[in-house]
């Protein structure tokens, strides 16, 4: 008995020893969580984004970015693609492939495709692809600031003026180098070291800035309507920006008049944005909030701890169906939301006349609704 008591000890000690002292990927840093507001007020918990329709993807999956051009509905997908298809689903053809993971896209007033790519090329950047198909050329435009390099590049819009702000979500975490996009984004989210950051690239100069820094995990973005503003989600802190197009190099730990929280404390982990009609903006809440991230939140080594277990024990919230539209004052307009989850990890909407396709990160088909449907 007594051996075996012994044993048991060594076990425990060396259980201790590890999930204590594991060298882990992440350093986290303490900060102050709002408290959770829960499913309440304008996002009172509803149904309305449940039984969607659905279009095939063939064998591709994660329609992450969706975007209508010329007639032609185009999402970019986990297999390194951009694909295309006629509204209905039908005509389904690749457009676009990166090699890497496409993350946001946008079309520059020539047709050409910009595009945000964490995994292409040496570690991601800023690309340009002309031509369709097998014809398709494409060209880095960026993947530095000034010498450091641009890890994680992700959403993209670009603007009349030609200019396009584009977002890299971590500079700690690079999805080339940390397993892929949602590994390296759950990495820089449980670190919440803020190293995310809003980007300018100007291609008349071929110049890269930083307009906003310090951001944690830096996601999809949209312009106002006048262009004089740009909306950026920061995942990992529950809320939304609105930055002056002429803010330069503002800290989000100290921001000025350029920068202000438009949203704030939201529940769930917003992702992209999109612009719809009437004014409406949109954006996914990818997971809803998770109850340790928040209690770990001044207790970074209880969030290293976390880290020390295996993957399928990560403190990754449930997936939980969530979408809705505001105003550019920040007002609430439409909340739609699916509890099941059946539509997982759901990053934002496309609008068009008639329909809502629903983004996703890791879904298997392309989600749509009709408009009447959503009450719109």
């Amino acid at each position: 008995m007594r051996k075996l008591l012994a044993a048991l000890a060594l076990v425990v000690l060396a259980l201790a020893a590890y999930l204590m002292l594991w060298p882990v990927p992440i350093q986290p840093a303490g900060w102050a969580a709002p408290k959770a507001p829960g499913y309440s007020g304008p996002h009172a918990v509803n149904t309305r984004l449940a039984r969607l329709q659905t279009l095939s993807l063939g064998p591709e999956e994660g329609p992450e970015h969706i975007a209508l051009h010329d007639g032609w509905l185009y999402t970019a997908v986990a297999s390194g693609a951009i694909v295309r298809m006629r509204p209905d689903g039908s005509q389904r053809e690749v457009a676009v492939t990166t090699g890497g993971r496409p993350l946001g896209f946008d079309f520059d007033a020539q047709g050409a495709m910009v595009i945000a790519d964490p995994l292409a090329g040496e570690h991601g950047g800023l690309f340009k692809a002309s031509g369709l198909g097998t014809s398709a050329k494409l060209e880095l435009l960026t993947d530095q600031v000034n010498g450091d390099p641009i890890r994680y590049a992700d959403g993209v819009i670009v603007a009349r003026s030609g200019k396009i702000y584009f977002t890299d979500a971590s500079r700690r975490f690079g999805a080339k180098a940390w397993g892929g996009t949602f590994n390296a984004s759950v990495l820089d989210i449980v670190e919440h070291r803020a190293t995310g950051r809003l980007l300018e690239y100007d291609p008349a100069t071929k110049s890269t800035r930083v307009l906003l820094r310090d951001l944690c995990f830096a996601n999809g973005l949209a312009l106002s309507a006048d262009e004089r503003s740009v909306f950026v989600n920061e995942t990992g802190s529950y809320r939304i920006w609105k930055v002056g197009v002429a803010a330069n190099d503002v800290s989000a730990k100290q921001p000025d008049d350029a920068a202000q929280v438009l949203l704030a404390n939201l529940p769930g982990h917003p992702d992209n944005l999109m612009r719809g009609q009437d004014g409406r903006i949109w954006v996914g809440l990818v997971k809803p909030r998770g109850a340790f991230i928040d209690d770990s939140a001044g207790k970074p080594w209880l969030r290293e701890l976390a880290l020390r277990l295996p993957k399928s024990l990560w403190p990754v919230p449930p997936a939980y169906g969530h979408v809705f539209a505001f105003d550019e004052s920040g007002k609430v307009l439409v909340d739609l939301q699916d509890p099941s989850g059946a539509y997982p990890e759901t990053t934002a909407v496309t609008e068009s006349g008639d329909r809502l396709y629903i983004q996703s990160l890791h879904a298997k088909t392309l989600g749509w609704m009709d408009k009447k449907q959503a009450g719109l």
